[in-house]
């Protein structure tokens, strides 16, 4: 009997032993944690999307009859403008590459008083207060554009062509005499334009952009009797001859833009 309380304490004590080398149970390790990456934006896709801002430039009136000194020369230019835009971007890596145009309102103008009463001046030289005008009515481009995006932020050049409607006439003239007053002279001309700006996509379908855009519209005439008149005289002396005036415009635009992306392709 004393021989098996003896080995049973035995086995009890060395069991014992034997747990407190064993690890202590603890709580099982959780998963491995792996941050999920955003993935970045996509400008690849058709847009469709309005714009507006402000225009600020030159005209110029030339006419070869006059005496070269008795130009009108140059006069500024200047106001708002706002109209509709489509285009499409193809994203490959950073560059973006796209083709974009725009058509709208234009409500850039400007006059000059020419102190030498050239520049198409009616035939009377009791006309009162007339003026050389120049009117921008409505403006249009066609362009490709290339850019680098980073995300969500795009920044571009652009360029291409420029076209719209160039009002030319010599305005403020009493009535009675040619030109009416108020009446102008329509031509469609055709030019080019380049600029740069910055896209910033707020939302997964719509962007806004800020931008600079040089337009240069090139020639447009100024020698329809109703609107223009005729010069009271010629580099050669000669009165009343039909006003032949050739009209230059240029125009800075600062635009800002919000756009609708369909897409990506």
């Amino acid at each position: 009997m004393r021989v098996f309380i003896a080995g049973a304490l035995a086995l009890t004590v060395g069991g014992q032993a034997c747990a407190a080398d064993l690890p202590l149970p603890g709580p099982s390790p959780g998963r491995a944690y792996f941050p999920t990456i955003a993935p970045t934006y996509d400008w690849s896709g058709l847009y469709l999307g309005a714009n507006g801002g402000y225009g600020f430039g030159h005209s110029n009136w030339t006419d070869p009859s006059n005496p070269a000194a008795l130009s009108t020369g140059d006069f500024r230019t200047s106001g708002f403008l706002f109209g509709g835009t489509l285009g499409a971007n193809m994203q490959v890596g950073a560059l973006v590459f796209g083709v974009e145009a725009d058509i709208g309102w234009s409500n850039i103008k400007g006059s000059v008083a020419p102190a030498t009463l050239f520049c198409a001046e009616p035939i009377s030289l009791t006309a009162v207060a007339a003026n050389c005008e120049t009117k921008n009515d409505w403006l249009g481009t066609a362009r490709a554009r290339v850019g680098v995006a980073a995300d969500r932020v795009l920044f571009f050049a652009t360029a291409g062509a420029a076209f719209g409607d160039l009002l030319t006439g010599v305005t403020g003239a009493a009535a009675g005499f040619s030109p009416a007053p108020g009446t102008f002279q329509s031509s469609t001309v055709l030019g080019w334009t380049a600029g740069a700006g910055a896209e910033v996509a707020f939302a997964q379908n719509w962007t806004a952009k800020v931008e600079y855009l040089f337009v240069n519209l090139g020639n447009a005439s100024c020698n329809v009797l109703s609107s223009c008149g005729f010069d009271v005289i010629s580099a050669s002396g000669a009165n009343n001859i039909q006003a032949s005036d050739t009209v230059k415009f240029s125009t800075n635009l600062v635009r800002f833009g919000i756009n609708y992306k369909f897409g990506p392709w």
